[in-house]
């Protein structure tokens, strides 16, 4: 006999929107992944981690931030460290593509339904071709992270051998071009992240080229590939998101090199060495979460420009979170067009869509609404300084994972927080704000207009 109560339950879960699904699909994965971090195995010491700590866990996991309570390596066991980079690797890449992916390999027909939220989980322009571009981002993704690792391979496996030093070399790659920040360097100081190999040239050249890829997008990847490399046929998004990733690293890199002429950490060290610090904590700074430095020890104005990186972040549909590049470009666009009294936004001798800069500047208003007041909260809660509790609670909603230090002594009530923010950065602030919102038909009629003061 059929259960009707199942057949209502599985048809509620049908009918409800597209937005609701992602978010949905994505509180699943971090419950799951929260419950298996609880288990005794998931520990080096065979213990049960506390629900709130396995949850703000597997959330920095899922939500690819990098965040964490326990240093990675000193505290789980290798069955931990498989389930957090399994999640890494679901929260990098999105865990449509990899159903679709899975999908495709039985041969089963993909829906209209399946292909709708595959498009809106990668940010996907139109609905056509959704398919081939899933099996692009599967297959690219996997390629450039076995690349990675190969790569990596080389300075891990004389340092701890063969197995080991594979293993290290695979969880790295794929932290890194999940942009998650997550590592294992715990073997040698925990928490120290990768500031062992802060002069290391190779190794630094290596995760900055996987975090770059990984935040440009996996649309721009694709349109670079069919236009064979050709800037001026690419799209202008592509454009757009390719202009200002180059923009952002290199301004990022100099202004953190200048406001670190006075300051501590840098000092001693010879030029070439400076330089690849300041540009790493440029590139790392758009939400990939390692660090090559202490960043406790940086001059409060490197500390504000890696704030104001972290928001900001990578570009759509991509492994990175943040505002995203084209948001903040537009956003950028739309006050230079106002400043220039021109009647529509242009960039690359195209218009901007009015609708796209109203969402832009809707994000940039939420990210900053709830940066703000979440630094406040967490400020009053741990009695710490605003621009200790800002850095954790930016680098939290824009899904970085650096930190100042604050993170493994948090309270249970600014964990949720961090949590809750990263849930928002990693799902995106559109996708929640739509999921939550109700549906109306656009009226006939319009109210009348009248002109108000502003400025």
């Amino acid at each position: 006999m059929i259960d009707n109560g199942k057949i209502s339950f599985w048809k509620k879960i049908r009918n409800i929107s597209t937005m609701k699904k992602i978010l949905l699909g994505y509180c699943v994965i971090i419950i799951g992944g929260a419950l298996l971090l609880m288990l005794p195995i998931a520990t080096k010491e065979r213990i049960v981690t506390s629900p709130i700590d396995a949850l703000f866990t597997s959330t920095s996991a899922t939500c690819v931030t990098g965040l964490v309570r326990f240093d990675t390596y000193q505290y789980w066991s290798l069955f931990g460290q498989v389930v957090i980079l399994a999640l890494i690797q679901i929260g990098g890449i999105g865990f449509m593509t990899l159903a679709i992916s899975l999908i495709t390999l039985t041969k089963r027909k993909i829906g209209l339904s399946q292909r709708v939220l595959m498009q809106e989980s990668v940010a996907m322009p139109q609905l056509g071709g959704i398919v081939k571009i899933t099996k692009f981002i599967f297959i690219g993704s996997m390629l450039i992270e076995a690349i990675g690792a190969f790569l990596l391979s080389f300075y891990f496996v004389p340092h701890l051998g063969f197995g080991m030093g594979l293993f290290y070399s695979v969880f790295h790659s794929i932290s890194a071009f999940c942009n998650a920040g997550f590592d294992l360097m715990g073997y040698q100081q925990a928490f120290s992240s990768l500031t062992s190999v802060e002069n290391n040239w190779y190794f630094n050249l290596i995760i900055m080229f996987l975090i770059i890829i990984g935040g440009l997008g996996f649309f721009v990847w694709n349109d670079i590939v069919t236009n064979k490399g050709r800037f001026s046929m690419l799209r202008l998004h592509s454009k757009i998101v390719l202009t200002f990733t180059l923009f952002l690293i290199i301004s990022g890199a100099l202004i953190i090199y200048l406001c670190e002429l006075k300051g501590t950490e840098l000092q001693g060290k010879n030029i070439g060495d400076q330089i690849l610090n300041s540009l790493f904590q440029s590139v790392t700074a758009r939400t990939a979460g390692f660090n090559t430095v202490n960043l406790a020890n940086l001059t409060h104005a490197s500390q504000l420009v890696i704030i104001c990186l972290m928001i900001v972040g990578g570009s759509p549909g991509s492994t990175a979170g943040g505002l995203k590049t084209t948001t903040f470009a537009v956003f950028l666009l739309s006050i230079i067009s106002t400043f220039k009294r021109k009647k529509s936004i242009e960039c690359f001798r195209r218009r901007i869509d009015d609708d796209i800069a109203k969402k832009a500047f809707t994000v940039v208003a939420m990210y900053i609404v709830l940066s703000i007041a979440a630094t406040m909260a967490v400020s009053a809660i741990e009695g710490v300084t605003l621009n200790a509790a800002m850095f954790e609670c930016v680098s939290a909603i824009a899904t970085v994972g650096l930190t100042l230090g604050i993170t493994p002594g948090l309270s249970m009530a600014s964990e949720i927080i961090l949590i809750l923010l990263m849930i928002f950065g990693r799902v995106g602030s559109l996708t929640i704000l739509f999921a939550f919102s109700a549906e109306h038909l656009s009226p006939l009629s319009k109210l009348p207009q009248e002109k108000i003061q502003i400025g």
